[in-house]
């Protein structure tokens, strides 16, 4: 069994892609520049993303709510807010 290499920046999936589509590095890192755009596109569009055994892209949405400022112990509104979430697909998932 090999080592597995790690993809750990957009400059090192790209590299990736450059090499296995026998692609320049410019054109890959367009490439995979284009791609997460769009998945950001998508979600501040309050869109969502599914990817075929990978998984799925979307905003989760938090409620206002109250809380406790922890230094002084005094209460506060929390604002309410929205963040991205991703939910590995079951074929992503199996592979661990």
């Amino acid at each position: 069994m090999s080592t597995p290499t790690f993809v750990k920046t957009k400059k090192d999936l790209a590299d990736k892609v450059a090499e296995k589509l026998g692609i320049s590095k410019k054109d890959a890192a367009e490439a995979v520049t284009v791609v997460f755009d769009e998945i950001t596109d998508t979600l501040t569009s309050n869109g969502e993303v599914s990817i075929s055994g990978f998984g799925k892209f979307t905003v989760s949405e938090r409620p206002a709510r109250s809380g406790i400022n922890p230094f002084n112990k005094e209460p506060i509104e929390i604002a309410a807010s929205k963040s991205p979430k991703f939910k590995a697909s079951k074929t992503l998932k199996e592979k661990f």
